[in-house]
């Protein structure tokens, strides 16, 4: 759901993924939307052909890779850090691809989602995908919070700022990222796969000074 008035151009949205064409919808010439979601403002960018939004970056802790890890994965991984979730780098790029992770052992383990990645072997900087059985979910298609975990761990192993990231679910999806500081900033491309409007009255007192609001659906 979201709504804009002609003198607001501040959008709110229960969830960006139904907004992040919204600027195209609602103002043409908008180069930048907000949302206001539970974590505080969240910023989209049109850069071209993409979208950009900005996250803050999780901190992550090396720790121990245990025998729980290798069962859950079903291999072993060379490290494991946490920040939120329990992120696991696995030895190359065909083992995050050909995992099949027992997800009712994945429970067990530390962090709220689990990731496993690896250094890409071509085109792209590093590979990943996402489980989240602890939120009854059993792989994310494209995880936008599993790369905030992921930019900072293969900028400081590659010594870049940018990383150009590949979730290898069966869906797929490109990540162009970037480290900036302790923010990190997510662009990828958007399809419009449905559109919809209805324009109602909300607030008379509004609708004298000449605001209105858009539901676009």
């Amino acid at each position: 759901m979201v709504y804009a008035g002609r003198r607001n151009r501040f959008v709110r949205a229960r969830n960006t993924g139904y907004c992040i064409r919204a600027n195209e919808l609602v103002e043409p010439d908008l180069t930048e939307v907000q949302f206001s979601t539970l974590s505080g403002k969240l910023s989209v960018k049109k850069k071209n052909d993409l979208y950009e939004m900005d996250f803050p970056a999780y901190e992550l802790k090396r720790i121990e890779v245990t025998e729980a890890m290798e069962k859950a994965i079903g291999c072993k991984p060379l490290e494991a850090w946490i920040g939120r979730d329990l992120v696991c780098v696995l030895e190359n790029e065909d083992q995050v691809i050909q995992a099949k992770p027992d997800l009712e052992k994945a429970k067990a383990l530390d962090g709220l989602l689990l990731h496993i990645t690896a250094k890409g072997k071509d085109k792209y900087d590093c590979v990943s995908r996402t489980f989240a059985p602890k939120l009854a979910v059993d792989e994310d298609p494209v995880c936008g919070s599993g790369h905030c975990h992921l930019v900072p761990l293969w900028s400081e192993k590659l010594g870049e700022k940018g990383i150009l990231a590949y979730q290898t679910s069966s869906r797929g999806g490109v990540l162009y990222c970037e480290l900036d500081g302790k923010r990190v900033k997510l662009a990828g491309k958007a399809a419009l796969y449905s559109r919809g409007e209805l324009c109602i009255e909300v607030y008379r007192a509004s609708m004298q000074t000449g605001v209105c609001c858009l539901y676009t659906i």
